[in-house]
């Protein structure tokens, strides 16, 4: 779990709270019927539009990854690599069919340790592999889409509903006690806008991509294990080849991921 996703939206609400309570006032000030009507309504219709209605049902799940991040750390799974190429050399590479049994928590790994074993050739694995990880950020980009154009929806319905407000206090010019209606649903709108905007859906969208990123890179890591693997390299220079992904500071210890497999 991502608790920065989560201490940093609890921060940002909890700060903008203070701050309307600052000189007396009260954060029930700022809540207004119309201006959440056209804002978030806005969104969410604009959302709707511009989307299927499939993907917008798992809108949900998608924003929850950016709190419930579960993926693998990159020098764990380089040890893991290493000890299946061990294990390869040792016993050889039918002997990791029962090695990804036992450590089968990555679908993907799984998949290409498998084709291995079976004697798949290493082009058609590469071809395999690689089309799935097209597909895999291909449906990782159509959730960020998602979120980032809602935050692009967000402070547009705040403009219009800045100038509903403005047309009404217009409107009311010669009535003063129906300016003030007018001119909170104008500021009001914006301010919604730019709080969906900044706090919920932008940096979300951010912190998704960052993680499919990372997501993306682990498992060209597999690939590249996969093939070094059944090349029977061996497990210091299979190390090497996928330590050169990550910055060497992220790098595992070298005592730790070399065995006696030399």
């Amino acid at each position: 779990m991502d608790i920065a996703t989560i201490v940093g939206i609890v921060s940002a609400f909890t700060l903008l709270l203070l701050a309307m309570s600052q000189g007396g006032g009260s954060p029930m000030q700022f809540i207004d019927l119309p201006s959440v009507l056209i804002v978030v309504g806005g969104t969410v219709a604009a959302t709707l539009v511009a989307n299927p209605l499939a993907e917008v049902v798992k809108l949900m799940g998608v924003y929850m990854k950016a709190i419930r991040n579960t993926a693998v750390v990159p020098a764990e799974l380089i040890e893991k690599i290493v000890g299946f190429a061990e294990t390869a050399r040792r016993e050889g590479i039918l002997a990791l069919e029962q090695a990804v049994d036992e450590q089968g928590d990555d679908p993907f790994l799984s998949q290409g340790v498998r084709l291995a074993v079976d004697g798949t050739e290493p082009d058609l694995i590469m071809d395999i592999l690689e089309t799935e990880l097209q597909f895999i950020e291909q449906r990782h980009k159509a959730g960020q889409d998602i979120i980032n154009r809602m935050g692009d929806a967000a402070p547009a319905f705040g403009m219009i509903g800045t100038l509903v407000g403005l047309i009404i206090m217009l409107r009311a010019m010669d009535d003063p006690s129906a300016i003030g209606p007018g001119m909170a649903m104008a500021l009001l709108t914006t301010l919604y806008g730019a709080i969906l905007a900044q706090v919920l859906f932008i940096p979300v969208g951010a912190k998704l991509k960052t993680y499919s990123d990372n997501e993306l890179l682990g498992k060209k890591m597999i690939i590249e294990g996969i093939m070094a693997i059944q090349q029977g390299d061996n497990p210091r220079i299979v190390e090497h080849k996928l330590s050169v992904f990550l910055s060497p500071d992220m790098r595992p210890s070298t005592k730790e991921t070399s065995g006696s497999g030399e």
